[in-house]
């Protein structure tokens, strides 16, 4: 059994919060505070989001989190 964890990052756009929304009706579970930071070299803000997920595959560094 293994816990995953993954960055979720978009621009501040509805993009992300389907993203996110996406992750979470996937069985990803949220982990800390989302974060918001200006990205200067493309002139737009961007959002992260920390999530989790206990899966029963032990973990390997070749596995596709966003399969899982």
């Amino acid at each position: 059994m293994a816990k995953l964890y993954r960055l979720l990052t978009e621009e501040d756009t509805s993009a992300f919060c389907h993203k996110v929304s996406d992750a979470l009706a996937r069985g990803w579970d949220l982990y800390g505070a989302p974060s918001y930071a200006f990205d200067a070299a493309n002139n737009v803000m961007r959002c992260a989001q920390a999530v989790t997920k206990e899966v029963k595959d032990d973990y390997s560094a070749d596995m596709k989190l966003g399969q899982h």
